[in-house]
Formats: C-alpha cells, sequence, structure tokens
C-alpha cells in the first residue's frame, strides 16, 4: 500500500524515528540496522511497510508504519511475517538483532539456537523459522551476492524491477546473478532483457 516515505527526520531513536511530510510527522519504527545506516542523516527516504494488527479480545486495532533502509531488511522483514507465531513486532526485534546479511547465514546454517537470543522467540519458533525460511530466501539469497550489502545498484534495481512484475525473486537472483557473470550488461534494461529471457 505504501512502498516508501520521504522528509526530514526530526526524531530518531534506536527504536522509531519521526518523518516529517509536509509538515505531518510520521512515527515509524526502524530496526537498529536501519537507525545506524541515518543516524547522520538529517532527511531522507525509507522503504516501508504498514501493519495492521487486531486486539481478538478488546477489538482494539493498532496501525504501524516499520522502515527500511534497504529492500534486502524489508524482505526479510516480510518473509518473517508470513510465519505463524511472528508478530511484526518479533520481526521487528529480530532484525534488529541481527544484520540481514547475518541473519541470512544464521538462517542457511540452520541456526535456530541463536534464534532464541531474541526476546520472544523460543525454541519452537526459532525451529519454525529456520524450517519455513531457509529455502525460501537464502537458497538464492546466498548463491550469489548479498545484493544490497554489495553496494551493486544496477542488481538492486534489475531485481525490484522484475519481482515488481511478479517473477519469482530467488528465480530472478539466480538469472541476474547468471547474467552478470557470463555477460556483464552495461544497464540496467539490458540487464532486465536478459533476465527476461530466462524466467
Amino acid at each position: 500500500m505504501f512502498e516508501y516515505i520521504s522528509g526530514k527526520f526530526t526524531q530518531k531513536t534506536p527504536a522509531y524515528v519521526v518523518v516529517d511530510v509536509s509538515g505531518l510527522g510520521y512515527i515509524v519504527q526502524v530496526s537498529l540496522n536501519t537507525y545506524t545506516d541515518i543516524s547522520n542523516e538529517i532527511e531522507g527516504s525509507l522503504l516501508t511497510h504498514y501493519s495492521v494488527s487486531v486486539d481478538v479480545r478488546s477489538g482494539e486495532s493498532k496501525h504501524q508504519f516499520f522502515g527500511f533502509s534497504t529492500n534486502l531488511e524489508r524482505d526479510l522483514f516480510r518473509s518473517l511475517i508470513t510465519i505463524s507465531g511472528v508478530s511484526s513486532g518479533i520481526a521487528h526485534m529480530i532484525l534488529s538483532a541481527f544484520k540481514p546479511s547475518d541473519l541470512q547465514s544464521i538462517l542457511a546454517n540452520g541456526d535456530a539456537k541463536t534464534l532464541t537470543t531474541v526476546k520472544g522467540v523460543g525454541p519452537k519458533l526459532a525451529q519454525k523459522i529456520v524450517a519455513e525460511l531457509r529455502e525460501k530466501i537464502v537458497k538464492a539469497e546466498l548463491e550469489g551476492d548479498k545484493l544490497e550489502s554489495g553496494g551493486n545498484s544496477l542488481r538492486q534495481e534489475a531485481l525490484s524491477a522484475l519481482t515488481a512484475l511478479g517473477f519469482d525473486r530467488g528465480k530472478s537472483v539466480k538469472a541476474i546473478n547468471d547474467i552478470i557473470k557470463s555477460a556483464n550488461p552495461d544497464s540496467v534494461e539490458q540487464l532486465i532483457k536478459n533476465a527476461l529471457k530466462q524466467l
């Protein structure tokens, strides 16, 4: 629903920032990783995820914006909250405890024990997270470079375009990596065109 938010960072804390957009201040929950990335910024943009949760007892609804400095972090967040038992709050805690690349490694290694160091994540939930996300995210992400941490904007733009078109993220990552290794395209347009031939 909301792709990103841009404006002045009028308040910054390790848990949330206030983004002034044309005189209206939005409270955006952020992880420690995103907070570190924007700690020296006066203004900027954050990728967003809009979350609505409802208390089944009271019927009260809670609306929250979550902000991310990279696509990788937002993708991990969205994957985490698809798992039964992982709320937006728990996913937020996990991403504050680990850098996105470290979380990928934890999942790749099946290290459920390390996940239990996060408040709210018990042994059973940790094992469930590893079981459900290990293949879904890690297989393709670790096969190539970690896109955002690698700083390769060409890959990031191509991946964003392909996923926006509805292509599977894992297959898109593999296609992009294969093309860059073999053809070394000089533009994002060429990279996308070549990837479309493989997907």
